[in-house]
């Protein structure tokens, strides 16, 4: 009794589901009394009241409609979704699952495309290797909030289900084709092909590996594919696109340099969701580039307009950018259920982008997708026939230059340490003058050339310090100062 538990205790929903160590967190037990309790969610009758449907204008969907399961190619996870399906289907719910591995983004359209009243991905996402973990996905196909995740977990139990519907008794569909077929419908296909391009295409061992290609090889566009097949250790790295991790992306860009088109690579995570860019001189292009990259090719070449929903951590580039076009901002906590929310309620959200690398486009689903934004990376550097490096300086030189980094910190006491700075912040940090303090989503401390964001993790020991600012190293110096404030060495109180 006890060891269940302390198992019920381990499953806890984050900002985008429910992640453990395998065999430690995420076992089969877990993830079967997940999915008995998502079935008692489902039919229940006060699922009805929830605020996705009274404020945010989602459809109700009843259980009856089914659900979909999705799995992208970590250790077992085809097992752990076949699992959950069983149960599931046990409870009487129609369930489906997928045939291969698939996307997040892919399943998040199935949910909209088939009807469906949820969807179940099968994910640790960025997560390293010795992780698995669990993403709910609400009837609009987009991350679902913390009143549909408590719902969930309001109906755990201590027992464990055996799964009394067979195995191979859950029908197995195409995820992939359809999802497809719909990014098709939102790409350019005379922009993609604009000018020479060569498309170095890192998949980070992750499901979204042949997507990008399959699109990029019927538009005749050349194209390198790297670590796109399974390892469920994927290469000893976490599947995560942060600039530490694209080393071999960087190898093979410079062994290409001079030898092909115009290059430039594209980078999807462990479950492609997200996605962060390279260009020919091997130069990262951070998510904060990137956002700033697709927002100006969506307004200044694509003609769109709308509203622009950032995180509370991404660049203030946007905040420039959305005065220039004269579109209107919306700041969000971090997590992209926020997004989805906004996405939802006003019905005119032209993009919407976090720290992470992810970001939603208008006509597709309210939900990230580092496949379609790979094509969209493509179709900038193709349409405007220049290098990457010279498309991002254009940028610096019309809204001036931005460096950003995060760094995160091993301290037990960050939760005491982001409540002082609210309560008490400083006048001055890193030799600067704080010009003001902003709380929605941890601290933030402004100065006249940038900030700095205190941020504690919810479930880790682990606080998060973000900056961005007008000069790289004062980036790394704010940081230093950061962390020397938490971690004791550094006194303002």
């Amino acid at each position: 009794m006890e060891k269940r538990r302390k198992n019920a205790e381990e499953i806890k929903f984050g900002t985008d589901g429910w992640r453990g160590v395998i065999a430690r967190d995420f076992t089969f037990g877990n993830v079967g009394r997940v999915a008995a309790a998502t079935g008692k969610f489902l039919a229940s009758e006060a699922r009805k009241t929830l605020a996705i449907y009274t404020d945010w204008g989602a459809e109700y969907r009843p259980a009856a409609d089914g659900v979909i399961v999705g799995y992208d190619m970590r250790f077992l996870s085809r097992e752990f979704a076949h699992h959950f399906a069983r149960v599931l289907h046990d409870s009487g719910i129609p369930v489906v699952i997928a045939n291969a591995p698939v996307t997040t983004p892919a399943v998040s359209y199935a949910v909209v495309n088939r009807r469906a009243a949820a969807g179940i991905m099968i994910t640790a996402s960025h997560n390293p290797p010795i992780y698995n973990g669990l993403k709910y996905k609400a009837e609009y196909g987009g991350s679902a909030p913390e009143e549909v995740t408590d719902g969930v977990t309001a109906y755990l139990q201590d027992k464990v289900p055996t799964p009394q519907t067979p195995e191979g008794g859950v029908p197995e569909v195409d995820l992939r084709t359809p999802f497809l077929n719909k990014i098709r419908t939102l790409i350019d296909p005379a922009r993609l092909k604009a000018s020479p391009v060569h498309v170095v295409i890192d998949s980070m061992y992750g499901s979204a590996q042949g997507y990008v290609a399959e699109i990029l090889r019927e538009n005749h566009v050349p194209y390198t594919q790297i670590r796109g097949r399974r390892d469920v250790l994927f290469g000893g790295k976490k599947p995560e696109p942060l600039e530490e991790n694209l080393i071999p992306l960087r190898a093979v860009i410079a062994s290409l340099r001079g030898r092909t088109p115009p290059l430039i690579g594209v980078v999807t995570d462990g479950d492609g969701d997200r996605v962060s860019g390279m260009d020919e001189q091997g130069g990262f292009i951070d998510a904060h580039r990137t956002f700033a990259l697709l927002l100006r090719y969506l307004v200044e070449e694509r003609g769109m307009r709308g509203a622009v929903v950032t995180s509370f951590n991404l660049t203030d580039m946007a905040r420039d950018m959305c005065e220039d076009y004269g579109l209107p901002q919306i700041v969000v906590p971090i997590g992209f259920k926020h997004h989805c929310e906004q996405i939802l309620k006003r019905g005119d959200v032209l993009i919407a982008g976090e720290e992470s690398g992810s970001f939603a486009i208008r006509g597709h689903i309210p939900e990230r997708d580092g496949v379609l934004c790979s094509l969209l990376l493509t179709e900038i550097a193709a349409s405007a026939a220049k290098p990457m490096s010279t498309l991002v300086e254009s940028l610096f030189k019309k809204y001036g230059p931005r460096f950003y980094h995060r760094r995160d910190i091993h301290v037990p006491h960050r939760l005491e340490v982001v409540e002082k700075l609210r309560n008490n912040p400083p006048e001055r940090f890193g030799g600067r003058t704080v010009k003001s303090v902003e709380t929605l989503d941890g601290v933030k401390l402004r100065f006249d050339d940038g900030w700095l964001l205190f941020r504690a993790s919810g479930t880790e020991p682990i606080l998060r310090l973000y900056c961005e600012m007008r000069d790289k190293k004062d980036v790394v110096e704010l940081l230093d100062e950061a962390e020397q404030l938490a971690r004791g060495d550094l006194r303002l109180w």
